[in-house]
């Protein structure tokens, strides 16, 4: 690859990590997107014993090329330094301009998924019902009701383990994973004050929890394609509940810095928004914020199909 490809790859992991910092948005619907998701997943997988033998035994050159090292660290890289310089920016838009950024993303995950189902090789009965039991399993946990959980190192390490999972799912959050299991405030609390002992076990179960399930999510692609994928797209559908722009406030909690933040919500309709908060539901600029998060994804697919074109 040239030095551009992996100034590419690292834009593309800008945008994960934009993605990872919205609670309902999830940095594997953009690697989806952008077409890396397959090659992250296996790239993630070749982190194994073997490849830590390598290390041990210093031979760096083959643990590198194993494990596809300037992918991983091109991507991660991106996720990072997003993750550090643009989350202000996201939290203002969403906290200024909630509705102009979920319509977007709405868009955004409907132009996805068709991508996606674009990957189905054949559609039958078991991708269908495959799809089905995504788009269900996601419409649960964006209902679902976060729980009051305890402040223990072993839960704080496995609610590391689950959100990081989530996060390299298409259409599941893990930010919103780490609000179901009481987590979000604790850990964002933890790192705003650099408490490192929490910061430490968190990462600890991330890590473990990466390598265990893409070893899992690479043997379900290979062995399960189409049935996978339909899964994952399920995922994706599922998470529109999450992103759709109106909501109602039903339930908040109080932040690391005492503001009160919407904690449960109920979807409502344009009419029924101004009804219930005195606003205005800003209905044709949402649309078109939605036509335009469309037309990304359709434009970029329509870029990369270009170039593969060219390359071929």
């Amino acid at each position: 690859m040239k030095k551009f490809d992996y100034f590419v790859l690292m834009l593309k992991g800008c945008a994960m990590g934009m993605a990872d910092v919205v609670p309902g948005v999830s940095g594997g619907t953009i690697a989806f997107i952008s077409g890396i998701y397959e090659e992250l997943i296996e790239s993630i997988r070749r982190v194994d014993l073997a490849a830590l033998r390598l290390l041990l035994r210093g031979r760096f050159a083959e643990f590198w090329q194993r494990i596809n090292g300037w992918f991983l660290l091109s991507v991660f890289a991106g996720v990072g330094i997003a993750v550090f310089s643009l989350a202000r920016m996201m939290t203002y838009l969403l906290v200024h301009h909630p509705i102009a950024v979920w319509s977007f993303f709405f868009g955004l995950i409907i132009a996805s998924a068709l991508l996606v189902s674009k990957q189905i090789g054949c559609w039958n009965v078991s991708t269908i019902v495959a799809t089905a039991i995504g788009a269900a399993v996601a419409w649960w946990i964006t209902v679902a009701t976060p729980a009051q959980t305890p402040d223990d190192w072993w839960f704080v390490m496995l609610a590391g383990a689950i959100a990081i999972c989530a996060m390299i799912l298409p259409g599941i959050s893990g930010a919103f994973i780490l609000l179901l299991l009481g987590k979000y405030q604790y850990i964002m609390q933890a790192v705003g004050e650099l408490n490192i002992p929490v910061i430490a076990i968190f990462l600890i179960g991330a890590v473990a929890g990466i390598i265990g399930f893409s070893h899992l999510l690479s043997w379900l692609l290979r062995r399960f394609h189409d049935a996978t994928i339909a899964v994952l797209m399920g995922f994706m559908i599922g998470s529109l509940n999450k992103v759709w722009p109106w909501k109602e406030v039903v339930e908040t909690f109080v932040d690391s810095h005492g503001k009160a933040m919407p904690l449960v919500e109920r979807n409502v309709m344009p009419q029924t928004f101004e009804r219930l908060t005195g606003e205005p539901a800003f209905l044709l600029e949402a649309a078109g914020l939605c036509i335009i998060g469309f037309l990304v994804i359709w434009g970029i697919e329509r870029i990369a199909a270009s170039i593969e074109k060219k390359r071929g």
